[in-house]
């Protein structure tokens, strides 16, 4: 995943703390991972070559940032994640480690030059995600609009995913990003309902679901893509019920995947999800009439991305 922006300084970070609304929080000993989850770390030429790229272009990963166990993967087969609108989110969620605090001001040009860094990495499959905007009017709609509609410029032959925020209250927010037709609309609901007042306090389970259900009712031709996080203290009943809410709502496409604690301030893990477990809840989520179901210890929402879409594609066209 990679945001545009301008290079912080070394001694701006230093002096900005990244997380201030987690700082007087009990710290949560970071559990050691099982062996299902530990990774190798990223060193191929392929990789290098695409730090190489990201930096050359004035990008700054989150990948980088989150920790993501995929780095390696995802860069060594030159996939990336675009995060726009900044690095800066107006939420708190417990769970993220994306930067918490007062945004800058949306840079005009972002939409071009996230558009030339698909074109030149020649991208097959672009996927643009976003910190959550709460301060702009629209929720940072229209520049999400806009990018969708520089990459389309640039390099025609993309198929555009977009990962955007709830526009809790933005009313005419989500319009506007469907009206720029991006190939796959994804929002994560991440959670269960009862987890939401912890987990993801600024946002709205219902909210979430409409929103997603709302994309079909606008284009029923759209893909609609979320996903879940588990270990955070759900139970399987729960997750069944939020498939079938899924469903009622038309969504096409769910990712499951382990959640992954950031620091000791974030929210504990609960347990670790066996990969068996995974696997029988792909079982269940297909049975529901998912056209399309990720689920394993290392899903993340963008985790390949492209080659999820084809399948996609692919399972809508079965007779």
């Amino acid at each position: 995943m990679a945001t545009v922006l301008e290079n912080v300084s070394d001694d701006t970070e230093k002096a900005r703390p990244r997380h201030p609304e987690k700082a007087n929080r009990p710290d949560n000993p970071i559990q050691r991972k099982p062996k299902w989850i530990r990774v190798k770390a990223p060193n191929s030429p392929v990789y290098n070559e695409v730090k190489k790229l990201v930096k050359d272009n004035g990008l700054v990963t989150v990948c980088e940032e989150a920790g993501c166990p995929n780095i390696g993967e995802c860069w060594s087969k030159k996939h990336s994640t675009f995060m726009v609108m900044g690095d800066t989110c107006t939420r708190a969620c417990a769970f993220c480690n994306v930067i918490t605090g007062k945004p800058l001001p949306l840079d005009a040009t972002e939409p071009e030059k996230v558009a030339d860094a698909v074109a030149k990495m020649e991208l097959k499959h672009a996927v643009i995600t976003s910190v959550d905007r709460d301060d702009l009017a629209d929720g940072g709609a229209k520049h999400i609009a806009d990018v969708v509609r520089a990459i389309r410029v640039a390099s025609p032959t993309t198929t555009v995913e977009v990962l955007t925020p709830d526009f809790l209250r933005k009313d005419g927010a989500l319009e506007i990003v469907v009206e720029s037709q991006p190939d796959v609309f994804n929002h994560n609901l991440e959670t269960v309902p009862h987890l939401y007042l912890s987990i993801r306090p600024g946002a709205r389970y219902f909210n979430s679901m409409r929103l997603l259900q709302r994309v079909k009712e606008l284009d029923p031709n759209m893909f609609t893509k979320s996903g879940l996080m588990v270990g955070l203290g759900e139970s399987r009943e729960d997750i069944m019920q939020v498939m079938d809410d899924m469903r009622i709502a038309d969504i096409d496409f769910i990712t499951i995947g382990q959640y992954l604690q950031p620091t000791s301030k974030h929210a504990r893990i609960d347990r670790f999800v066996t990969p068996d477990e995974f696997k029988a809840m792909e079982k269940t989520a297909y049975s529901k009439g998912f056209l399309m179901v990720s689920s394993s210890p290392l899903t993340r929402s963008s985790h390949h991305a492209g080659d999820d879409f084809e399948r996609l594609r692919a399972a809508r066209a079965k007779p």
